[in-house]
């Protein structure tokens, strides 16, 4: 006895109001389920739809689909900070180590001047604040309005559109405790460390907010076959 599609639309149904969200996730639960009901089946061929889904539904204990969600949630999450890391390092390989290295050099010259080094670090953070907060509306006003059109909520894609900021966030937060230390700006040692600071802020935000959003489409298609049909 195999399944209709109509009982496998009650599937996808179920999972959401199981408060499963994404649909690669619900996907996967999805089969797993179609395959145990028709295994329940062949040994008890008279029960219906419902009691075969709920039967099966107990096999994930009392937590039901949460401890699978968290699971996909850890593998999807190694898989993007993995992509993440990957970019990050392609700025210390030739030829972007040039830039690099350059980024840092200047904004360690700027930060030696005398007076204008606070001013211009004051002022970078400034761009920063502002620049994060445009962007990652941008992008959570993108994801919805991709969401919305599709019907569809990929794991990846949310982490990617929504989560990705979170990166940048922790970073930046720790740019506020260097406030109190303005007028070290003068020792070479410290400045230098305050330049390759700000060089990396500048990086990360960049391939969170910018480079992995752009190859969005590229890293879903990699992850979930089936995204080439959306």
């Amino acid at each position: 006895m195999k399944l209709t599609d109509n009982n496998i639309r009650e599937l996808y149904k179920f999972t959401r109001k199981h408060f499963v969200e994404h649909y690669d996730v619900q996907t996967e639960l999805v089969d797993h389920l179609a395959n145990d009901i028709e295994a329940i089946w062949e040994e008890n061929p008279n029960l219906s739809f419902e009691k075969a889904r709920d039967k099966s539904f107990k096999k994930f204990g009392v937590f039901g689909f949460m401890n699978v969600v968290e699971e996909k949630h850890k593998q999807v999450g190694k898989r993007y900070r993995k992509v993440l890391w990957t970019l990050f390092k392609e700025w210390f390989k030739l030829p972007k180590l040039a830039t690099t290295l350059a980024l840092i050099f200047l904004f360690y010259t700027i930060l030696r001047l005398p007076s204008i080094g606070t001013y211009f670090y004051y002022t970078i953070l400034g761009v920063y604040i502002v620049y994060f907060f445009v962007k990652c509306r941008l992008l959570i006003v993108k994801h919805k309005r991709k969401v919305k059109e599709t019907g569809k909520n990929w794991l990846l894609e949310d982490i990617i559109f929504k989560l990705a900021s979170s990166n940048f966030l922790i970073l930046f937060s720790n740019a506020f405790n260097i406030f109190q230390f303005g007028d070290l700006f003068q020792e070479m040692q410290y400045a230098f460390l305050v330049a390759v600071f700000l060089v990396m802020l500048l990086l990360v935000g960049y391939i969170t907010l910018v480079l992995i959003p752009n190859k969005a489409d590229e890293l879903l298609e990699e992850q979930y076959p089936e995204y080439r049909l959306v």
